[in-house]
């Protein structure tokens, strides 16, 4: 059955599938999760006392290269696959199941950015995207504001460029971007530019975060001098207002990806872990919670999907149906995160349960451009009316 004004099945045709089962088979066979703990987890000690950043393949990520998949959502005229949004959840869903470490969530979500850029010379950074450079979004001010028109960098003309000064805040995979996506004040506009993330007077300052599967910094510009061809959208807030419902579908299927390896590790556990002579999964204060998680990621799947499809369709309720996605899928999150811990007992809560690494990644993304309880209230502004006092 079909939604009314949405495709059937979500759009989610022949090409979306093979996408889905190329990345799950790339990355059962080429990242199970003990790779994972030998990258981010083998010494508890480099990240929480010496503040290491955590490691990443860079091989594994010159190959998602080489598979096409920065250049996924990148128009067919800038060299990209122009694959609908869809589809790129279900790549983006397995990325999440298996935590993956790399920049492609993030440069998937600056090009999303890029494609709503009504300026041509935003062509030219889609092709280097296409091209396998990595990229991510520095927009966020200091009060965690990312949807308004405030920005702490400034732009100024000098010499016919620009020069940028200010900083960015809770900026993802920093450390692994080629460019950065960032939001500057120019007089009474809003400017979105390119900075190379190695350009003289780009320093940046490494947050120290839970999740051990990506990095997060402070950006700072300093006298950073860029020609106006790294401008590629004169109105910041519209271009990210007509982006955001991509990303936030595009982060919220990667927590459903997440949560869906907490059930299916956590139901495995239950099956052969013995207790009283019973595996656990026969006590109704096991499977009951299982069932519910099951339940609660099934309808966050089911909402981040109808969102993708109603942003390839231009939908007018694409804003309202990813706020609604990123709700159910950080709830989902939640509580999955918390019974997984709980029902792998005493093991649950040590370091060398893998489970910690799962439940990190989803609590980051949880926060990450609003959790639940915010984007219930933004869709409360929107269709109900804000509250007066």
């Amino acid at each position: 059955m079909s939604i009314e004004g949405t495709s059937r099945n979500f759009g989610f045709a022949e090409d979306e599938q093979m996408l889905r089962d190329v990345a799950r088979k790339f990355l059962d066979e080429n990242f199970p999760v003990q790779k994972l703990r030998d990258l981010v987890a083998a010494d508890s000690d480099a990240v929480y006392e010496r503040g290491e950043r955590p490691r990443w393949d860079e091989v594994q990520w010159k190959q998602m290269v080489e598979l096409g998949w920065t250049g996924l959502a990148v128009p067919e005229a800038s060299g990209g696959s122009a694959f609908k949004l869809v589809g790129i959840v279900g790549l983006a869903e397995q990325l999440g199941q298996h935590a993956v470490p790399s920049p492609l969530i993030p440069t998937v979500n600056a090009t999303h950015v890029l494609n709503q850029s009504q300026d041509d010379r935003a062509n030219a950074w889609l092709a280097k995207i296409a091209d396998g450079s990595s990229a991510t979004l520095a927009i966020t001010d200091a009060t965690g504001s990312w949807e308004s028109s405030a920005c702490d960098v400034v732009a100024t003309k000098e010499a016919g460029n620009l020069r940028l000064d200010g900083n960015a805040y809770f900026v993802q995979d920093a450390f692994k971007a080629d460019w950065l996506l960032t939001a500057a004040r120019h007089d009474e506009q809003v400017l979105l530019c390119m900075v190379a993330a190695d350009a003289a007077g780009v320093e940046l300052v490494q947050n120290h975060i839970h999740d051990l599967t990506r990095d997060q910094a402070t950006v700072s510009f300093e006298g950073v001098e860029i020609s106006t061809d790294a401008i590629v959208s004169l109105n910041a807030t519209q271009t990210l207002a007509a982006a955001w419902p991509a990303v936030l579908v595009t982060v919220a299927a990667d927590l459903v990806g997440c949560a869906e390896w907490q059930l299916q590790t956590t139901a495995e556990y239950a099956k052969n872990r013995k207790q009283f002579d019973r595996q656990l999964g026969f006590f109704q204060a096991v499977k009951h919670p299982l069932v519910n998680a099951m339940m609660e990621i099934d309808r966050a799947r089911s909402l981040v999907y109808h969102a993708a499809c109603c942003f390839d369709e231009k939908s007018s309720d694409s804003d309202t149906a990813a706020r609604m996605a990123k709700s159910a899928a950080s709830d989902a999150g939640a509580f999955i995160s918390d019974r997984s811990v709980q029902l792998h007992g005493g093991i649950g809560f040590t370091w060398e349960c893998d489970v910690h690494l799962y439940f990190k990644r989803s609590l980051h993304n949880q926060a990450l451009y609003g959790d639940g309880a915010y984007q219930r209230s933004r869709l409360a502004d929107t269709l109900i009316g804000p509250v007066s006092d």
